[in-house]
């Protein structure tokens, strides 16, 4: 995917109704010694890592359970969307475990440290309406009955971002992702970079042209 100029976004979604992601299973990680646990718990956090490093926008559909693990995935996802009825939640201070795969990262980044705090130290589950309440989802929806309404939202969001300029969005993505690690003033410099990347392109000069001509741009990705 990372290396696919055709993809434009990519949307997360399960294959299992009523189940987002549910983490770990703590069945196996029971059998498993301390060395091989943490070695598990780093690959998870590699994975996630590599999600969020794809160029691309991301995007969680959270139809059902997201717990643990699965909350930490739709965290390094850039967007969320779930369902009014979907259940998320940190909850690994229950099980005597901490969120081991980005969670004490991403999450107090995207909602703010003290609700991070209280969510992790809780380790509290919450519904698709508390969760876009405190902005750890974009958007959320009443189920339907195929169980895929979030899914659904997330099509929708994506067709709203495959007509803009694929590399320039890219730049946007990595611009606002080195940007919020660093002071304000070198997250401009690294904006200025990023945009210097794409003045050359043929996408830019196109929405130039299309603007004058007042017609719909053909953006190519290049």
């Amino acid at each position: 995917l990372r290396f696919n100029e055709k993809v434009r976004v990519v949307v997360f979604k399960s294959e299992v109704k009523g189940v987002f992601c549910a983490g770990a299973d703590l069945k196996e990680r029971a059998k498993m010694d301390d060395a091989e646990v943490g070695h598990f718990v780093k690959r998870l956090r590699n994975l996630m890592d590599e999600i969020a490093a794809l160029p691309v926008p991301t995007i969680a559909a959270i139809d059902g359970y997201a717990l643990g693990g699965g909350l930490e995935l739709a965290l390094a996802c850039d967007l969320r969307v779930a369902a009014s009825s979907a259940k998320m939640g940190l909850i690994e201070t229950t099980r005597g475990l901490l969120p081991g795969a980005g969670g004490t990262q991403r999450l107090p980044r995207c909602v703010g440290i003290g609700l991070a705090k209280e969510l992790i130290f809780t380790g509290r589950q919450i519904d698709g309406q508390q969760a876009f309440s405190m902005g750890l989802v974009n958007h959320t929806v009443p189920q339907n009955k195929e169980g895929d309404a979030a899914y659904q939202r997330a099509l929708t969001l994506a067709k709203e971002i495959l007509p803009q300029a694929p590399f320039a969005v890219k730049m946007g993505k990595l611009a606002i992702n080195r940007g919020m690690e660093v002071d304000i003033a070198s997250g401009m410099a690294i904006e200025g970079m990023c945009y210097a990347q794409n003045i050359p392109t043929r996408d830019r000069q196109e929405g130039m042209a299309a603007f004058k001509e007042k017609r719909p741009p053909q953006f190519i990705g290049k």
